[in-house]
């Protein structure tokens, strides 16, 4: 008898002691594991989030609503960013300092054009701070989950604290599971072959994350 043939023989005797009238969803999942791994305040928070950021190699930045549009200018003149990716509701103050030529996000943009884009600036949907993880959910700041994906440099801002939560069951109390949601924890990397870490495989080789209200 093969490992198939056991598996599937275990799957029809559990089948056929299943009460016939028996309904999973009415039956109510436990929800008793930890909401988060011991109590700390906003501003502890952010920095566990910062340290876990940087610790997955992503970019950390931090400063306020005055000084967000400084520091995005210098962030694409550093890069050398000619041209910036924009989601459609992206505030217009935040690249208002800016020389890069800016690029709307456009349903009719194949992935070649979108590879040629220098840079993309959006926002976030709320950002973990055990795991380090920044999550999209394709809001208006954030654009399509492609644009995020193609480019090479990804900017996020993540507004503290309003968006910074603890934990992922904190998360995912907030995240609608409807929307087309991206977890991001880091630049895109693999170490699939042979163990050697590449880069900008399955999204952008630079992410960096500003902390929108943090100094």
């Amino acid at each position: 008898m093969s490992s198939r043939d056991v598996i599937l023989a275990r799957i029809r005797r559990a089948l056929a002691t299943a009460q016939a009238d028996a309904d999973p969803a009415a039956d109510e999942v436990p929800r008793d594991y930890l909401r988060a791994h011991g109590e700390r305040t906003r501003a502890e928070a952010a920095d566990l989030l910062a340290a876990n950021l940087t610790e997955y190699r992503a970019k950390v930045h931090r400063t306020d609503e005055e000084g967000l549009p400084l520091l995005l200018m210098r962030l694409l003149a550093a890069r050398g960013s000619g041209t910036v990716l924009v989601p459609p509701a992206l505030p217009p103050h935040w690249l208002s300092a800016a020389d890069a030529t800016r690029l709307h996000d456009r349903a009719a943009s194949t992935p070649y054009e979108l590879d040629a884009v220098d840079s993309v600036v959006t926002g976030c949907a709320l950002a973990i701070a055990e795991t380090g993880t920044i999550v999209l959910d394709g809001g208006p700041d954030q654009g399509r989950r492609r644009i995020t994906l193609i480019p090479d440099h990804h900017i996020c801002v993540v507004r503290v604290p309003d968006q910074v939560v603890d934990s992922v069951p904190q998360a995912l109390e907030r995240l609608d599971p409807a929307r087309p949601l991206t977890w991001i924890s880091g630049p895109s990397a693999t170490s699939d072959i042979e163990l050697d870490r590449v880069e900008g495989v399955h999204g952008p080789r630079t992410l960096e994350v500003v902390l929108l209200g943090a100094q």
